[in-house]
């Protein structure tokens, strides 16, 4: 092909079409290498959404520690919580723990 023929094909009218050349130069500015690029926003999107996961979590962990709390205003159940989280124990009582052999790690 020569010169003559190349530049009579339309794509080549188009592509060489200086509007054409700069609005492609400006939407790969603006996809990549902008401040407010798409990949920023992807990144921040992305970044919300485990935010918000994040929340969720501890929204339900808030319920959880309520229904804790409400059960606690009993005595019985304050002792009970005692010896089970922090292996309290009364005075003179001895407290033996077992440990299963499949709960251990190894």
């Amino acid at each position: 092909m020569n010169l003559k023929q190349l530049k009579s094909n339309t794509w080549f009218k188009i592509a060489s079409n200086k509007f054409v050349f700069v609005g492609l130069l400006f939407a790969v500015w603006m996809l990549f290498f902008d401040a407010n690029s798409w990949l920023s926003h992807r990144e921040l999107n992305q970044d919300k959404k485990d935010l918000l996961k994040n929340k969720a979590y501890y929204l339900q962990e808030i319920e959880n520690d309520k229904k804790i709390l409400e059960n606690l205003k009993d005595s019985i159940e304050i002792e009970k919580f005692a010896r089970q989280q922090y292996f309290m124990k009364r005075p003179n009582e001895e407290i033996f723990i077992v440990e299963y052999a499949d709960s251990l790690e190894n």
